[in-house]
């Protein structure tokens, strides 16, 4: 069943039919770019069929390794930037419990999950190495290459730390490497340390790559289903392949976006009602913002939680410069249940919500906000999504995906490659070596 889909009341002031049915070749061309693997980038689009072309083999392997990390460690420490955790993250904070890490291992049922390699900061690898000495440890490094300096040396202090604490044989079995399967630093080591290995598609790239082993495994440790994920990802592979602008949403949102940018609204902020939807927001903008950010174009992807951010950001959004759009994800269903009680001496003044559910609260808050900027200026694109479960979220998934494709397309950039990103990199090392001289 189809879970995600747009209201576009809050942009329809905003663009046109011709608008549209300008944008719509482009769309379409864009779709002939992806299924016959003619655009830029063609060789890097083995995410399209990544739910279909599951191996269950695989899948099956994950789950076993899932399983023997929760026996073995008490925490699980992912190493990896951008691509490498921010999905996996994202996904494990929307289906965890908002202190998940400060249940007890009993409550919480699986190990506390952190994520590290995503800095060069002394103080938390000092302070991660501090928190987790006394405990039971695994770790699940993934790079592509290995070369990647924040997780390299990342990896190298916690290899460290799991030799000395279990010796070299016993840190062997607590060590899990997500990598190319053939090649590079970290394959290398794997198997001479007889490390358990799985292996990130050649196809796929760093910030498509949550339906692999990247994102897999970790929120197999979390006891997310990543079955069910993967066949809302189907799903939506198919339902959002269809060639046709009037009832393909994620088209729609691409050419939208699109319309909007030519129109000089530069700044898309995604936002939610849901703290928990924090880093799936960090994924989105790393997601765009890799993928459409080259040749001096590109939507700045930003991000906002609501209601939180109207009280710092609202002022901005509601009468700054008016170059931004927003894009809502809106869910349906809340299965939270609490409603504000009533109370006699009515101190607060509060009973004019008495018995009402605080969800029911949030989405007032949320049609408000939506009137009030779209009177402002600022078109809004809502995301309604049934409700939070690993099939809508790997419908989800897929949209962004497949949407940050289309639109990368529409905007005449290869959505695929990264090369601005190697330039502080050359620039860092070359910094680095010049000290090693």
């Amino acid at each position: 069943m189809k879970s995600i889909s747009l209201d576009l009341h809050g942009v329809s002031e905003f663009i046109n039919e011709t608008d549209m049915e300008l944008m719509k070749d482009k769309v379409y061309k864009a779709h002939d770019m992806l299924e016959n693997k003619s655009g830029l980038g063609s060789n890097m689009l083995g995410w399209l069929k990544l739910p279909e072309n599951r191996n269950d083999e695989e899948i099956k392997r994950i789950k076993s390794a899932a399983e023997k990390i929760k026996k073995q460690a008490d925490v699980f420490v992912v190493v990896g930037i951008g691509g490498s955790y921010l999905g996996a993250k994202a996904i494990i904070d929307i289906f965890s419990n908002s202190f998940n890490n400060l249940l007890s291992r009993e409550d919480r049922k699986t190990p506390e999950i952190i994520f590290a390699g995503n800095t060069l900061s002394a103080k938390y690898i000092r302070n991660l190495v501090e928190y987790i000495k006394d405990k039971d440890v695994a770790i699940n490094v993934i790079s592509k290459s290995g070369t990647t300096l924040e997780p390299a040396i990342t990896f190298r202090i916690l290899r460290e730390f799991l030799e000395k604490k279990y010796g070299i044989t016993g840190a062997a079995q607590r060590i899990y490497v997500t990598t190319d399967e053939r090649k590079g630093i970290l394959h290398d080591i794997a198997i001479k340390q007889e490390y358990e290995m799985f292996v990130i598609p050649d196809d796929v790239g760093g910030r498509y790559s949550v339906l692999t082993p990247v994102g897999l495994l970790p929120m197999a440790v979390a006891n997310i289903d990543i079955e069910d994920i993967l066949d809302g990802a189907l799903f939506a592979s198919h339902v959002f392949n269809q060639k046709d602008i009037e009832i393909n949403d994620c088209y729609k949102y691409a050419a939208i976006r699109n319309i909007l940018y030519q129109k000089g609204k530069s700044i898309e902020i995604l936002a939610s009602y849901e703290p928990s939807f924090q880093y799936f927001i960090e994924w989105f903008k790393q997601l765009f913002g890799e993928s459409e950010g080259k040749e001096n174009k590109g939507i700045y992807p930003s991000g906002a939680l609501f209601t939180t951010d109207l009280h710092s950001m609202g002022q901005l959004i509601q009468e700054g410069t008016r170059n931004i759009f927003e894009t809502v994800i809106d869910i349906a269903i809340d299965r939270s249940f609490i409603q504000l009680p009533a109370i006699k001496d009515n101190s607060d003044g509060l009973n004019y919500l008495a018995d009402k559910d605080i969800d029911y609260i949030n989405k007032q808050a949320f049609l408000g906000t939506v009137k009030a900027h779209v009177d402002g200026g600022v078109p809004n694109i809502i995301i309604q999504m049934e409700d939070i479960t690993e099939y809508n979220v790997g419908q989800l998934i897929y949209f962004f995906e497949k949407a940050c494709a289309i639109s990368g397309y529409i905007l005449g950039v290869n959505p695929f490659n990264q090369p601005g990103v190697e330039s502080y990199k050359r620039n860092m090392m070359d910094l680095l070596k010049k000290e090693e001289k």
